[in-house]
C-alpha cells in the first residue's frame, strides 16, 4: 500500500464507541473515513451524514469485500470480535479492534494465528496506554527511576455502574463476563505494560454477582432490557503472579457498597521508587536523604489526547509495518489471564497459565 495517499478506513459498528473512533480519525488528514456499516442501518446512515462518509454498506461482509479499503475499525459486541477480525485480516485489511480482543482466550488465539498468516497489522484499542500520565510514568520507569517493580495494585471500582442491564453487556455468552473483561482488561493491560510486560505464571481470583441478579447497581451507560437477563459478575478480585517474581492485584466492580470516586487506579511499587495514578492525577514517590519525596505529574499544555496518539500509532504501524504496542499477542495474554481468573473463581483453586503463542 502506498503511503502517498490517504489511508481508506472502514468502520464496523456505528454505536457510541464506533462514533468515538470516527470523531478521532476524522481529525487526521492522512485518513479518509470511507465506509461504515451497522446492524441497525439507519444509525450507519446517520453517522455517514455526520462524518461525511461516502459509503454505507448493508453488512460487515459487504464492507470487508470493499477492495478500496485499507483498514477497518471493529467496534461491535465482544462475541463478534474474533469472527470479524479474522475475516478482515483474511480479506487483506489492517484492523483496529476494540477491547477485549477476544471473548475468551481460545478466540483470541485464533486472532493471533490469523494475524500472523495475513501479515497485516492488528492493534487492540487500549487507549489508556496513550494517556499523558502513563506515558510520563513509562518514560521514568524505562530510565530506572523505580528500580525493580515487584508489586502493583490496580483497579476500577464503580459504585453504581452496571451497563445495559439485560443486553449483551450482561450476558456471558455475548460479552464473556462482566466488569473484569469490560473495564478490568484496561487496567490489566496498562499495569503489565508499565511493569515491563512480564509473563503471567498463575492466578488466584474470585468473582461475585451480588447486585446484577437483583437488578440493582444500574448505571447510566446503555439502555436496559428488563426482559433480558444477567449472568455475569459485578465484582472481581485477583492476584496474578508473574515470571519475574512480581505480583499484580486487580480489583474491579460495576457495583459495590464502597466509598469510591469511580476513578481507575494503579499503584506501582519498586525497590527504589514508586508511582500512583488515580483518575487523571499521578505522582512519583521516592526517598532522598532518608526523607520521603513526592513529585506531582503535570499534564502538558495543549495535550492532544490519548485517542489521537493511539490513532496515530495505528496509522504509523500500517505505514511502516511495525508491531503495535497493543498487539494481538498482548491481547491474547490479557485474555489468558482473564480466563484464568474466571476459572479460579469457579474451582476455588490457583490456576497455572500455559503461555504459548
Amino acid at each position: 500500500m502506498s503511503t502517498e495517499r490517504s489511508i481508506q478506513l472502514g468502520i464496523i459498528g456505528a454505536g457510541n464507541i464506533g462514533n468515538v473512533h470516527m470523531l478521532g480519525f476524522k481529525q487526521m488528514p492522512e485518513v479518509n473515513l470511507a465506509a461504515v456499516t451497522d446492524t441497525f442501518l439507519p444509525l450507519a446512515q446517520l453517522r455517514a451524514q455526520e462524518h461525511d462518509i461516502a459509503r454505507v454498506h448493508h453488512t460487515p461482509d459487504e464492507l470487508l469485500a470493499d477492495d478500496s479499503l485499507d483498514a477497518v475499525i471493529i467496534a461491535v459486541p465482544n462475541q463478534w470480535h474474533a469472527p470479524l477480525a479474522i475475516k478482515a485480516l483474511q480479506s487483506g485489511k489492517h484492523v483496529l479492534l476494540e477491547k477485549p480482543m477476544g471473548i475468551d482466550s481460545q478466540t483470541a488465539k485464533q486472532i493471533v494465528e490469523a494475524q500472523r498468516e495475513s501479515g497485516k497489522v492488528l492493534m487492540v484499542a487500549h487507549q489508556m496506554r496513550w494517556d499523558w500520565l502513563p506515558l510520563q510514568l513509562k518514560e521514568q520507569i524505562d530510565k530506572g527511576a523505580m528500580g525493580r517493580i515487584y508489586n502493583a495494585k490496580a483497579g476500577w471500582m464503580r459504585r453504581k455502574g452496571i451497563p445495559g442491564w439485560g443486553t449483551w453487556f450482561t450476558r456471558k455468552e455475548e460479552a464473556g463476563g462482566g466488569p473484569l473483561i469490560d473495564i478490568g482488561v484496561h487496567l490489566l493491560d496498562l499495569s503489565l505494560h508499565l511493569m515491563g510486560s512480564p509473563k503471567p505464571v498463575s492466578v488466584f481470583g474470585t468473582t461475585y454477582a451480588e447486585f446484577g441478579p437483583k437488578k440493582k447497581g444500574i448505571g447510566s451507560w446503555g439502555k436496559p432490557n428488563w426482559n433480558g437477563y444477567y449472568d455475569v459478575e459485578d465484582l472481581a478480585t485477583a492476584m496474578i503472579k508473574l515470571d519475574n517474581g512480581a505480583t499484580l492485584t486487580l480489583d474491579v466492580s460495576w457495583a459495590v457498597h464502597m466509598n469510591t470516586d469511580s476513578n481507575s487506579f494503579i499503584h506501582l511499587m519498586g525497590d527504589t521508587g514508586g508511582a500512583s495514578i488515580t483518575g487523571s492525577s499521578g505522582k512519583l514517590l521516592t526517598e532522598v536523604f532518608d526523607q520521603t519525596v513526592e513529585v506531582d505529574l503535570s499534564k502538558p499544555e495543549n495535550d492532544e489526547g490519548e485517542r489521537i496518539r493511539m490513532n496515530r500509532h495505528f496509522i504509523e504501524c500500517i505505514q511502516t509495518g511495525a508491531t503495535p504496542w497493543t498487539s494481538a499477542v498482548t491481547g491474547y495474554r490479557n485474555n489468558l489471564i482473564i480466563d484464568a481468573i474466571y476459572e479460579s473463581s469457579r474451582t476455588g483453586n490457583e490456576v497455572k497459565i500455559n503461555w504459548e503463542v
